[in-house]
């Protein structure tokens, strides 16, 4: 279908900017350039910034409480996109507080280590470690160790679909959930119909993700068969946990996270797959100005509430 009305407004407003594409910035000014429109902060119950302990160096972690009062509530730990380059805890403040509230859970967003200067696998182990840590310290969060998901977008729907195959190999920890938005799974495959459809002008572009790609991997060839780069290349996919894979029609990323959730249904995986026509990549991090982002975090909350909580809500 055609380009949704208020994506289309976006997509022309971000091009008046002038903005150069990241690839042409070093990743310190990629950093101050990438920019998503927030709209006005949504409240929550309480927010804490903290850290998880580590040998090799404290994870920075945002922890957001709902407004309803308990001691054991269910957890999402969340990994925010941005190409394993650039992102942090204030770029996806918003849907962390969206989600905290839609699905009544504790949400814990990590700030994990970026490259280049922290090649692959460092996001790796950081995002592992956070959730380990809060599986295994479960009263520091107030939250059910039983009732622990993973999300996350784009670099971080990657890392949490990679953490939930971690946490199968390694029979811990346990992970009931694994929300998917947009992820990056199959970054070594040939290109994809959707990623040279929707190469340039849709705000993620092809030469954007090879530079991210460069920047994250050690350009060793072992790099391209590892699946904790490539989810898509695990052999065995049963046994994971439950999914819900959102894609974008006019994103470069659509086709190999549709692949991958099909993978996951083929393995007898309870994993739904909706995909948001006229829209693009990062959709769900304009929200405040574009109303399938809404649909979409609307649709990720009922998702988790459903797992969190046993029932159907009435979303």
């Amino acid at each position: 279908m055609s380009l949704d009305p208020q994506t289309k407004m976006l997509l022309d407003y971000l091009a008046s900017l002038g903005t150069p594409p990241l690839e042409t910035l070093t990743p310190e000014l990629a950093r101050k350039a990438f920019q998503l429109p927030k709209g006005e902060i949504e409240p929550v119950g309480n927010v804490e910034d903290r850290t998880i302990p580590r040998p090799e160096g404290d994870i920075p972690i945002r922890v957001y409480y709902p407004k309803e009062v308990q001691t054991n509530f269910p957890a999402l730990v969340y990994f925010h996109g941005g190409g394993w380059v650039v992102g942090n805890l204030e770029t996806h403040d918003n849907i962390c507080r969206a989600l905290t509230n839609l699905a009544n859970c504790v949400t814990i967003s990590v700030d994990y280590r970026l490259a280049p200067e922290h090649k692959f696998p460092a996001a790796v182990y950081d995002c592992y470690a956070a959730v380990e840590y809060v599986s295994a310290n479960p009263e520091e969060f107030q939250v059910d160790p039983a009732r622990i998901a993973v999300g996350g977008d784009s670099a971080g729907g990657n890392l949490a679909a990679v953490i939930s195959n971690l946490a199968k190999d390694k029979q811990k920890p346990a992970i009931c959930f694994q929300l998917l938005l947009y992820p990056a799974t199959n970054i070594w495959g040939e290109p994809t119909q959707s990623m040279l459809q929707n190469a340039e002008g849709y705000f993620l572009t092809q030469g954007t993700m090879e530079w991210f790609l460069n920047c994250y991997s050690n350009g060793e060839e072992e790099d391209k068969n590892n699946p904790l780069l490539a989810p898509i290349l695990y052999e065995k996919f049963t046994g994971l946990p439950p999914a819900l894979v959102i894609t974008a029609e006019y994103d470069p990323l659509r086709d190999e996270g549709e692949l991958y959730a099909r993978k996951l249904q083929e393995a007898g995986v309870k994993a739904e797959l909706v995909r948001y026509d006229g829209t693009i990549h990062g959709f769900m991090s304009m929200a405040s100005v574009i109303a399938l982002g809404k649909a979409a975090l609307e649709k990720s909350g009922q998702a988790l509430k459903e797992v969190f909580y046993q029932t159907k809500s009435p979303i």
